[in-house]
């Protein structure tokens, strides 16, 4: 029989196992992300700098809630894999925070595809920080969450979110929207990491 102190090592020899390969898991995610932001820049360019960030919540609601959608009626009749919403969540949720930080760009939304990929990375950093910070307080507790429970806590983020905008961005007590939208894409990159070791 084990004593309580092996168990305990085995235990953080296992975690620290496991944070490994999430740090691994997440950059991939956040990658995968990050060259379909560019792609799309390059062809688009950064015409969504004119939007305010409560449009960009309405896209993330709309794109979380197509997601529930799938899930609830399991088929969908549009082809676009779901985990590639889950990168939309991503991609839709760092933009908000860049528009949080400079402003939209109504009267200057034009960037060069360098200087919006260097602020796609300067949040994404942010928001892999964080996630290594709660993982440690955590314990990689959201590895045995369903993706359908992801969704739910990303739809109840984006419903906080529009609240504290109908509330001219205040809160009394809360995390303010750039928290938010830092957890959505936490939580989108744990799904796309669930989803991925599903069919790997």
């Amino acid at each position: 029989m084990f004593s309580i102190g092996v168990i305990i090592n085995i235990y953080l020899q296992n975690f620290n196992l496991y944070s490994l390969d999430t740090e691994k898991q997440y950059q991939e995610a956040i990658t995968k992300a990050r060259n379909i932001f560019v792609d799309k820049t390059k062809d688009y360019g950064t015409a969504w700098r004119i939007l305010r960030t409560s449009s960009l919540t309405d896209q993330l609601y709309i794109k979380a809630k197509r997601i529930r959608s799938i899930q609830e009626k399991g088929n969908q009749k549009v082809e676009d894999a779901v985990d590639l919403d889950f990168v939309g969540l991503v991609n839709y949720a760092i933009m908000a925070l860049i528009q949080l930080e400079l402003g939209d760009g109504l009267d200057d939304h034009e960037m060069e595809p360098q200087k919006a990929a260097q602020l796609y990375d300067d949040q994404s950093k942010i928001a892999f920080k964080l996630m290594i910070d709660k993982n440690h307080d955590y314990g990689e507790a959201w590895r045995e969450m369903r993706v359908s429970s992801i969704t739910d806590l990303i739809l109840m983020k984006l419903l906080r979110i529009k609240e504290i905008e109908n509330n001219d961005g205040k809160t009394i007590i809360s995390e303010g929207l750039d928290a938010n939208y830092l957890d959505i894409v936490n939580y989108a990159v744990f799904a796309l990491i669930l989803l991925e070791s599903k069919t790997s």
